[in-house]
């Protein structure tokens, strides 16, 4: 027994050094990853192809979309890792700077669906991260994720489980910069920094951008990192004819394209093997899922045409099928899932009342270990509560035995049961890097419906340089009703945000009857709030505060003579108490999440009672879900309603319905199916209504709704009246502007049709 088992060893050993002697004999393989942006995606359906053809990869070399492919490749993700990680990305966020607000306030998060335009400025200094529509906050930020492991400065060719290089162009002199080591986040987003799209990136004297205006199909990096043998994949589609250059696009796209030709052709000569994707309907901005998924089929099956040609070329590699390549890439771990215990944190370029903050904020005294997702938190919130123009939390490794040490020693050092559930990584250091303050953060609403014709919202946040966060919030609209408004707001640790604000409003408002014009009132409207209580948490809003209200009516039209209006200049004084929730995924077509909004208002002339009666009672509330059939379907219920109680009902604030939307051209209004403009109705109105929403391709929509309410003076007869119905249908095309489209609807009310065309977001 004894015997067999020493030459079972004995022809192991023998067979490992066979192996180990072809894999040193056996000639060195190089992938050449070239540009396309989107159409980038193709490379990891080549990919797949290379790994189960079991063709050894020994180096990456890649230009824009191909040195971030190619980069993560190198330090672990394979191909079927890369093809699960770019269709879970939202690439409408990672591509654009909006904030990810899904754990800030819902003040915040409306403010990205009420104005097209955002920008930070910051006033006397030279802002280094311009010189781009994009400054890439989120794609770096991702970077940053992915790379967890490699963010230090490393050389590519010995740090890295692959030889890694990749492409820019300094634009100071137009020279071709290689990354051959640095920081990899940094030496990709570089890479891809498509001039006047992306910031470029800075480095020392360098303005690095896009990598393809010099070398956009790198072989020749591969070959003098010594590849004998290279396979490349190219996006490079046919040339445009004078016949082709037609619309703008098209031109921008040839000036693009001509340049990427640089080296292109020698480079093709000395490919051993080129798979050349046809990506003919795809642009570099072609980042919607169904266009990811095309692109990657189509890589995926021009290289399996090639499937003979890499079975010939495993012999001039000097392997056959006996041997597997040496796999340097397991499916990396989820990394925005997978907790690093931390040793210590370092702030940088921050103010100690900043340092503080965060601290308290994230209770980071307290924790043991962090994840990518506190992380993306935590730089959010740097951006929003803090006002930075730039943020990053990277973790940097430390000594194991003396962060051991550190954390036993620490009294608040324990292990939950979540973390021993969870593969906790090395410790690590995590660095809190911030970049110039800004000044203010700028926003720009620009829209036109057939109602007001057009206007203009524009927005300004100010930072005040106190102990504790405070933020002036200065807004402007422009257009048929004119408003004014000023907000300051404490932004402590906690997550409440004592404010007050003033607003002025200059109102012309039409007050429809039946669906005829009854009246018209202008007046000027101010108003101030004091809001002690307005705590957030995640998805939810609580407010509490005192309310003051002032009217002065400058004049009333009647076209009726039958229409008696008593409108006195007259002050209110009331007291709000109100709740929001909205966990919905996308605040204007949701597929999943609910919404619901409920107030109650005591409203008085004299902080007590109502012109000597009891003062108004406003009980308002509406609730909507979405229900998702199928992937493209989606039905939405939704309730609502207004009570009004009291004596006195002042018009100004009596209950109207009409339009699209919940308070658009007053506080009070409520939205109807098939009622376009505003109409007066009974201090009792409840509501109900069903829509059902089909998404068409990936930004269009068309919505069915119909809708049905009871109104009357008291409550006790509110179902006693003739019920109110309403059906419409419309259609809208989700832009990064703002939804463009018509709605056609009819009421029994009105008794008309009613039509509505929208372009931009709501304000």
């Amino acid at each position: 027994m004894k015997a067999n088992r020493i030459w079972l060893i004995v022809a192991l050993m023998a067979l490992c050094g066979m192996a180990s002697a072809q894999q040193q004999e056996r000639k060195k393989v190089a992938v050449v990853l070239s540009g396309g942006g989107a159409k980038g995606m193709a490379h990891i359906g080549a990919l797949k192809v290379i790994e189960q053809a079991g063709i050894p990869i020994d180096i990456v070399t890649g230009t824009s979309m191909g040195s971030i492919i190619g980069g993560l490749y190198a330090i672990g993700y394979n191909a079927n890792s890369l093809d699960s990680l770019v269709r879970a990305q939202d690439w409408s966020y990672v591509i654009t700077d909006k904030e990810d607000l899904a754990h800030q306030s819902l003040d915040d998060r409306k403010k990205q669906y009420t104005y097209a335009l955002t920008r930070g400025v910051t006033i006397g200094k030279s802002n280094l991260d311009d010189g781009g529509l994009i400054k890439g906050k989120n794609i770096s930020e991702l970077f940053l994720h992915l790379c967890t492991g490699y963010t230090d400065s490393l050389d590519f060719s010995t740090d890295l489980p692959i030889p890694f290089a990749c492409v820019a162009t300094n634009i100071v002199d137009n020279s071709e910069y290689d990354f051959y080591s640095g920081k990899l986040p940094q030496a990709m987003r570089a890479s891809m920094a498509i001039p006047g799209a992306f910031s470029p990136v800075r480095l020392g004297d360098m303005v690095l951008v896009d990598g393809g205006l010099r070398n956009n199909y790198p072989v020749d990096i591969a070959r003098e990192m010594g590849a004998d043998i290279v396979i490349g994949v190219t996006l490079q589609g046919k040339g445009k004819t004078a016949d082709d250059l037609v619309h703008t696009t098209d031109i921008l796209s040839q000036l693009i394209d001509v340049n990427c030709k640089n080296k292109y052709d020698d480079n093709l000569r000395i490919t051993d093997l080129a798979i050349r994707v046809n990506t003919t309907g795809y642009g570099a901005a072609s980042f919607n899922a169904a266009a990811i998924d095309t692109l990657i089929r189509r890589g995926e099956e021009e290289a399996l045409k090639h499937w003979d040609d890499l079975m010939a070329l495993k012999k001039v590699i000097g392997i056959d099928d006996s041997f597997h390549p040496l796999i340097h890439q397991p499916i990396r771990p989820a990394v925005m899932t997978e907790r690093h215990h931390v040793a210590s944190y370092k702030f940088e370029n921050m103010t100690p009342q900043d340092e503080r903050f965060l601290r308290q904020k994230f209770h980071l005294n307290k924790l043991d270990s962090i994840d990518a997702k506190l992380m993306q938190q935590i730089t959010t919130s740097m951006r929003i509560d803090l006002f930075y123009q730039t943020a990053e939390c990277r973790l940097e490794p430390v000594d194991k035995e003396k962060a051991a040490a550190t954390r036993r020693r620490a009294p608040n050092f324990r292990r939950s049961a979540f973390n021993v559930n969870l593969s906790i990584q090395d410790d690590a250091c995590v660095v809190l890097s911030a970049g110039n303050r800004k000044t203010a953060q700028l926003y720009a609403g620009l829209r036109y419906d057939n109602e007001e014709y057009a206007a203009v919202q524009l927005g300004a946040d100010f930072p005040l340089r106190t102990a504790i966060p405070v933020y002036t919030d200065v807004t402007i609209r422009l257009g048929k009703r004119l408003m004014a408004r000023g907000e300051f707001t404490l932004h402590p640790s906690f997550f409440t945000r004592p404010k007050i604000d003033y607003a002025f409003r200059r109102n012309d408002i039409d007050v429809y009857i039946g669906g005829d014009r009854d009246y018209s009132i202008r007046y000027n409207h101010h108003q101030a709030n004091f809001v002690p209580i307005n705590f957030d948490i995640r998805n939810f809003n609580l407010q509490a505060g005192l309310r003051w209200d002032y009217m002065h009516y400058r004049s009333k039209l009647v076209a009726s003579e039958l229409t008696k209006l008593q409108l006195d200049n007259d002050h209110y004084f009331s007291y709000h108490v109100k709740v929001n929730y909205n966990s919905e995924n996308n605040w204007l077509f949701p597929t999943r999440g609910s919404r619901f909004k409920a107030e109650y208002v005591y409203m008085t002339t004299n902080m007590a009672e109502m012109d000597g009666k009891p003062g108004m009672s406003d009980i308002n509330a509406n609730w909507r879900t979405s229900f998702n059939i199928g992937k493209r379907f989606t039905l939405q219920p939704m309730l609502y309603g207004r009570l009004l109680f009291g004596a006195n009902i002042p018009l100004v604030f009596g209950n109207v319905i009409g339009g699209e939307w919940f308070g658009h051209y007053m506080e009070q209004q409520m939205p109807f199916v098939g009622i376009s403009n505003m109409e007066y109705i009974g201090k009792q109105f409840l509501a109900a209504q069903l829509q059902g929403q089909q998404r068409i391709a990936d930004s269009h929509y068309v919505l069915l709704r119909m809708a049905a309410a009871q109104q009357s003076d008291s409550f006790k007869d509110t179902f006693d009246h003739k019920t109110l119905l309403g059906v419409q249908a419309a259609y809208y095309y989700n832009t990064m502007f703002g939804p463009l489209g018509a709605a056609l609807g009819y009421s029994n009310h009105t008794r008309k049709l009613s039509f509505y065309l929208n372009l931009g977001y709501e304000f």
